[in-house]
């Protein structure tokens, strides 16, 4: 459980970063580029959560 949560804090913490990033630099192909890595990230946070570990 805590471990969910410690990625949460870690993914609004990355999804804090590059907001501020996307504001600060407003170019379509950089928006692009944010908007699929944050795809990426939620997926694997999705994904990789509840599993049994090892």
């Amino acid at each position: 459980m805590i471990d969910r949560l410690i990625a949460l804090f870690a993914f609004a913490v990355f999804l804090g970063f590059v907001g501020i990033l996307a504001m600060g630099v407003p170019r379509l192909d950089l928006g692009l580029v944010i908007g699929l890595t944050v795809v990426l990230v939620a997926w694997d946070f999705i994904a990789s959560g509840g599993k049994p570990k090892g």
